[in-house]
């Protein structure tokens, strides 16, 4: 189904898309996330994150709390390398109720100080609790390693000792630089008219001014790449290892490519390569997995496994055999079109969780202005060849090129 689209006066963009259920969704997708820090602002966009339920000018933490939770619905907000997202879910009747709250904290938060000093202990805890997990931690601190002095390295998180630094002025100052409605999307799914949405969008966000001169801070592009291996000793009871390296960004032709030996190598399926390997075959994992990663400008691919610390070294010896395999011999024809088969069923399926699907999208539109439809997709996977696919593996999976991070 084809979405709608409409820019407001003051720059913001709607993202519309129609669903005949009684539940609907909406948010602001904001242009701003770690790698938008300053140096000295470790944790500062998902601080933000945290601060926006604190209190505005209109209303305390509690009434935003309340103001959906009564009527059902559900306040969300996530933060990750390039956009801080907020966005609920509600039955349709209460879109304008939504939509009033998302935009009250996104633009009228005032960071109360006391508010940011008992908040501070909750990220602290998370932090923690994330660094309990280092089948999570681990994805940090490749993405740290392979984009080593560069803002797409920092962790999200921040650093608790400079958290505990924050005031209203630093979090004020962030939010001067980037929330403003021309940096943002606003998406909405359900069975809400579109005329409806642009009527309320401008209602909501009238009379918020972008300050004169006003132009976003340019992104600075990560310097060239360059393999490493580092193998850090943790007291773990079983051994995590990643590896990969940097790849395609999200408009590179080749990262459809990618995206379909990806999922022959380490997708969802239980018939991914090296699931069918490591644990199928050996029993050497119960997880193994490869992942993209798609930046405006760069990206990632990468492989993880958690297993027995004494199987480490075979177990990385068997991912490069599966790579090696794709660089030494192309796809005959009917794997390839079965390749094709299982990545679209794959597809068309995700599309039907309405709420990751209208959040996939509010990304791309905000990043690119553009919305690509299911067929459209399909095509691009349609066209792909063995040969276009070698060329890629060439080009990435050479030993090489491959950066390796163990937890032992």
């Amino acid at each position: 189904m084809a979405n709608n689209t409409f820019t407001l006066s003051n720059g913001l963009r709607i993202i519309h898309t129609f669903s005949p259920t009684d539940v609907a969704y909406c948010g602001l997708c904001i242009d701003a996330g770690t790698r938008d820090e300053e140096p000295q602002e470790s944790g500062m966009a998902h601080f933000i994150e945290h601060l926006l339920f604190k209190g505005t000018t209109h209303r305390k933490s509690w009434h935003i709390l309340n103001r959906l939770e009564t009527v059902g619905g559900d306040l969300n907000a996530y933060t990750n390398k390039e956009e801080t997202v907020v966005y609920a879910a509600f039955l349709k009747e209460n879109f304008e109720r939504a939509l009033d709250l998302i935009c009250d904290i996104v633009f009228n938060s005032t960071f109360p100080q006391q508010e940011i000093d008992k908040e501070v202990d909750v990220i602290i805890d998370e932090i923690q609790s994330y660094e309990d997990s280092p089948s999570e931690l681990i994805f940090d601190e490749f993405e740290n390693m392979i984009f080593s002095g560069h803002p797409l390295g920092r962790n999200i998180l921040g650093n608790p000792n400079r958290l505990k630094e924050y005031t209203s002025e630093d979090a004020k100052r962030f939010v001067q630089r980037y929330y403003w409605p021309s940096n943002m999307v606003f998406f909405v799914r359900g069975n809400i008219p579109f005329e409806k949405v642009i009527r309320l969008c401008e209602k909501h966000t009238n009379g918020i001014v972008l300050p004169q001169g006003w132009k976003r801070q340019e992104r600075i592009k990560p310097a060239p790449y360059h393999a490493k291996e580092q193998r850090i000793h943790r007291d773990t009871h079983q051994a995590h290892v990643m590896l990969g390296c940097r790849s395609f960004d999200a408009l590179q032709g080749k990262r459809t490519g990618l995206y379909l030996l990806n999922n022959i190598l380490g997708g969802p399926g239980m018939n991914s390569r090296l699931n069918v390997s490591l644990r199928e075959k050996k029993g050497l994992v119960y997880n193994v997995e490869s992942n993209l990663t798609n930046y405006t400008d760069t990206g990632t691919f990468c492989i993880y496994l958690g297993c027995d610390i004494d199987d480490v070294n075979q177990c990385i010896d068997l991912c490069h055999k599966e790579l090696q395999k794709v660089l030494d011999s192309s796809f005959t024809d009917a794997q390839l079109n079965a390749a094709k088969k299982q990545i679209k069923g794959q597809i068309g399926v995700a599309c039907d969780n309405f709420e990751s699907n209208i959040l996939d999208m509010a990304k791309a539109y905000l990043h690119y202005n553009k919305v690509e439809e299911l067929h459209e997709t399909f095509q691009r996977i349609d066209n792909l060849t063995p040969q276009g696919l070698q060329e890629i593996a060439l080009e990435l999976f050479n030993r090489e090129n491959l950066s390796l991070l163990t937890y032992e």
